[in-house]
């Protein structure tokens, strides 16, 4: 099991920066494990947020609501989805009323993505925590924010 302190050979001043260091420490591992992962994929793992907000949609959406869902909020979702309809992995639909108004759907390559990309995604790094452990590091994250 990883020690902040060792991994980043520094001491803290207090427990709160200790905590802080270590949640930016670990954010920063988790997006180079989730770069990795989908780089097979041609995706990036904002893309992959994009595809799967719009399959929980089940219907054309917003590109709006999928900038607003977005976990991480990217400043270039424009081009991301621009790339996703290069791939065929999404397609954009002019609303009819008002063509200001973009709508955004998932295509059926880009369902069959996700269920690979599902079939495939190693979480085996969660393993070290327990459902118990895991609920309160989600109470936590939630607390700070």
């Amino acid at each position: 099991m990883g020690d902040i302190s060792k991994d980043i050979q520094s001491n803290f001043k207090d427990d709160k920066i200790k905590a802080l260091i270590n949640i930016k420490y670990t954010a920063n591992w988790l997006n180079s494990k989730e770069n990795d992962f989908f780089k097979p994929y041609g995706i990036s793992p904002q893309q992959f947020n994009i595809l799967r907000i719009l399959r929980g949609a089940k219907k054309e959406t917003k590109v709006q609501i999928i900038k607003d869902r977005m976990i991480e909020r990217a400043p270039n979702a424009t081009r991301l989805m621009d790339k996703l309809c290069e791939k065929n992995l999404i397609e954009r639909i002019r609303c009819e009323h008002d063509r200001r108004v973009v709508y955004v759907k998932i295509t059926e390559e880009g369902l069959e993505l996700l269920s690979n990309i599902d079939v495939n995604k190693n979480l085996s790094f969660l393993e070290n925590l327990t459902e118990k452990e895991a609920s309160q590091l989600s109470d936590l994250l939630d607390k700070i924010r």
